[in-house]
């Protein structure tokens, strides 16, 4: 199947002709440019800076409206009287609704451009993010979670697309791990604030100056992003989208990275949406600021994201993930102390892996997927921000009956589903290799 028909866009080798005067330029200096040159982004080339920021910026933007409510649950409960299990919902909408669009918007992008469809979603998440703060009832702002988290569901598939078709494949996983980084600090920067200002003035001014920081980014990350170079329009025809994600699920690789997206994130939902509840309980006791500042070790995550790049280079896409998941189990199983310093620790572990294991199999998304990679990736942060849902629901759920060891438990046997599913896909590889070329 070709890439036209199947909606993708192809990537362009040589540098666009619009940008030379041909009344400039002799027939001898065109002819003498290599016509395989790559013309694609590049550390250190121009505008790699610019887009990565402007990347970076809109992963800020999105981690920090979505997850914006999760370091106030215990505030949101007080509020409006309602448990721990029914607060969280103001996170699992958020993520539910992205889950839900993302393969919608990812169609969308590849009709009306990458940058067009980020652009639209963050817009629209931020006006959304304005409302939040005068939800009247939890009804009411579970509802508006909702459609924030499906306005920002253009952001994820269209960010890794651009970045699969504007940057050069060796730069690649580095690149979303800078926008994965983006979204590590976007997620913590919201809890912070947001842990602080509720102290002083309540949950809703705090989420009222988290969607001032997102309309912030928004408007630097249009400014900043370049034009793309290499998008080529696609197919809205539901055909064609249902062709394409038909042979994306056909494909075992891809169906493992899926699996193996969702199960990280149903740790780190579940781990994140109850630690406030427990630091704000004895033994610790601490001030909703404190708790708040917790959420610094994510800056943890920024790095482990960001040097995935050379952690695949050195023992291999299966030898990082077994290492993500090692660290992610070492840190749940630590955090079950009740020594505050360990609880710290066993965060950070479970904070490194699980933006580690991210990014490792988001960038394998990009590059396994050769047609249709909006869809590739949109059905890979579906899968992960289920995950999402699924870990924020069930691990306040197994919170509620059976305190912090219930939540950790859902993390372990999600951890132990990555292992599992990464040690099936080291074998198939090594039958593939002993099966004899015809």
């Amino acid at each position: 199947m070709s890439p036209a028909s199947t909606g993708a866009s192809t990537l362009v080798g040589a540098v666009s002709s619009a940008s030379v005067s041909s009344a400039s330029v002799s027939s001898a200096s065109v002819s003498s440019t290599p016509p395989s040159a790559d013309s694609r982004l590049a550390p250190g080339g121009p505008g790699y800076r610019r887009m990565s920021f402007a990347l970076f910026l809109a992963g800020v933007a999105t981690f920090a409206l979505l997850y914006s409510t999760q370091a106030l649950l215990p505030l949101i409960s007080g509020d409006f009287g309602v448990a721990a299990s029914q607060a969280s919902w103001t996170v699992a909408a958020a993520t539910g609704g992205l889950a839900l669009f993302v393969l919608p918007m990812s169609a969308l992008s590849e009709r009306y451009g990458r940058r067009t469809v980020m652009t639209a979603s963050l817009g629209v998440a931020v006006g959304v993010g304005m409302l939040v703060p005068f939800a009247p009832s939890l009804g009411t702002l579970v509802l508006l979670r909702a459609v924030q988290g499906a306005a920002l569901a253009g952001l994820p598939a269209s960010a890794t697309a651009y970045l699969a078709e504007e940057v050069r494949p060796k730069a690649l996983v580095t690149a979303i791990g800078l926008f994965v980084a983006g979204n590590s600090v976007g997620g913590m920067s919201g809890r912070v604030i947001t842990g602080w200002v509720a102290q002083e003035w309540g949950w809703r001014v705090a989420v009222g100056v988290i969607g001032a920081l997102a309309v912030a980014c928004a408007i630097a990350f249009r400014l900043l992003l370049p034009a793309p170079r290499h998008f080529k329009a696609g197919s809205l025809a539901p055909h064609v989208l249902i062709s394409t994600v038909r042979e994306h699920l056909a494909n075992p690789l891809l169906c493992r990275l899926y699996a193996i997206g969702a199960l990280f994130m149903t740790v780190f939902g579940g781990v994140y949406t109850v630690i406030g509840y427990r630091l704000t309980e004895a033994p610790f006791s601490l001030p909703q600021g404190i708790v708040g500042s917790i959420f610094l070790v994510y800056l943890v995550g920024t790095v482990s994201a960001s040097t995935a790049g050379r952690l695949v280079g050195r023992l291999g896409r299966r030898g990082a993930l077994y290492l993500a998941g090692g660290t992610t189990a070492t840190g749940l199983l630590l955090s079950l102390a009740d020594s505050l310093a360990l609880v710290l620790l066993g965060l950070v572990l479970i904070t490194a892996g699980f933006f580690a294991g991210h990014a490792v199999a988001s960038s394998a998304v990009s590059k396994t997927a050769t047609t249709g990679r909006a869809q590739a990736s949109a059905l890979y942060q579906s899968a992960y921000y289920i995950g999402s849902s699924i870990g924020s629901t069930v691990g306040a759920l197994a919170f509620h009956s059976g305190g912090w060891a219930g939540t950790v438990g859902v993390g372990v046997l999600a951890v132990l589903g990555v292992v599992t599913i990464t040690v099936f896909g080291t074998r198939a590889a090594r039958r593939e290799t002993l099966v004899p070329a015809h």
